[in-house]
């Protein structure tokens, strides 16, 4: 009887969540160690499945960097990343885009389809529209990223009737520019990107770190909330580093742009997104913007 009525506490507890976000988009980054286990992306797919069955309508942004730095390890080419973004050349791009193509979007896909969801892939450089990405390092000095993309556009009408007809997108983090020209693009930026062109009410990180930690080296040190002058305030001090950063600056620009809140989660813990989105108590790293 004590495990019904948890059950029936949990529900309730969920209600005034789905009341408020029934009908609102929330679009989800999903990459690192979460995507590395059969069990652990059946079960993060398992809850976008349940968000969409309860009237929210989730938008799937992929990455896919451990299975592409295996891929490319295969092929003899060395992985690089500057500030958390991965040099990409010619030869790079095309193991790229096979792994997040032919591999990694169409498993997801398929795995919401036999958990009972819809779904439709999209490869990125067909909602993407992206140019060459300039960069420059901590020093102010001019690195050549290769074929990295910052995304200028996102067929948001595309996206939106698959939205409406229920289905979730999935899209791989690549774009296009104007000449046909394909472009790697941060999957973290990316989800930003589709966040904002949506008028998303959440944007919503799944990797491997449970959030900003005050300590990197300590995992029990998570911030539970941030506003964006936190954020900056972490940058100066060194806290938020390396891969954090482009994750971080697309947060800004998403909640600066009229995203309601961002979050950060592991996606390895059990359910992580619906503790947060169904629960008082949330986990991981909540961003407003003030």
């Amino acid at each position: 009887m004590r495990k019904h009525n948890e059950a029936a506490e949990a529900l309730i507890e969920a209600l005034p969540y789905i009341q408020n976000f029934r009908g609102h988009t929330v679009v989800i980054k999903y990459g690192g160690a979460a995507m590395e286990n059969e069990e652990l992306v059946e079960r993060v797919l398992k809850d976008v499945v349940f968000l969409e069955a309860v009237g929210i309508n989730p938008v799937l942004v992929h990455g896919g960097g451990k299975a592409i730095t295996r891929a490319l390890k295969e092929k003899g080419i060395t992985a690089q990343f500057v500030d958390g973004l991965r040099v990409s050349d010619p030869a790079s791009m095309n193991v790229i885009e096979a792994t997040l193509s032919t591999v990694i979007n169409p498993r997801i896909v398929e795995t919401i389809r036999r958990l009972g969801g819809k779904a439709r892939g999209f490869h990125g450089g067909d909602v993407m529209q992206a140019e060459r990405r300039a960069h420059r390092d901590a020093a102010g000095k001019e690195v050549d990223l290769g074929l990295v993309g910052e995304v200028i556009n996102v067929d948001a009408d595309v996206l939106r009737r698959e939205i409406s007809a229920e289905i979730v997108p999935v899209i791989s983090p690549l774009g296009r520019d104007r000449q046909g020209v394909l472009y790697n693009v941060n999957a973290d930026v990316a989800a930003g990107e589709v966040a904002q062109a949506l008028g998303a009410y959440k944007l919503i990180y799944l990797s491997d770190v449970n959030g900003v930690m005050r300590n990197p080296e300590d995992k029990d040190s998570t911030i539970s909330t941030l506003t964006i002058a936190q954020v900056n305030e972490l940058k100066k001090k060194g806290i938020i580093a390396g891969g954090m950063i482009p994750k971080l600056d697309s947060a800004i620009e998403a909640l600066e742009r009229g995203v309601r809140k961002v979050h950060l989660l592991d996606g390895r813990i059990p359910h992580s997104l619906l503790l947060e989105i169904f629960t008082d108590a949330g986990i991981g790293t909540e961003i407003t913007a003030s």
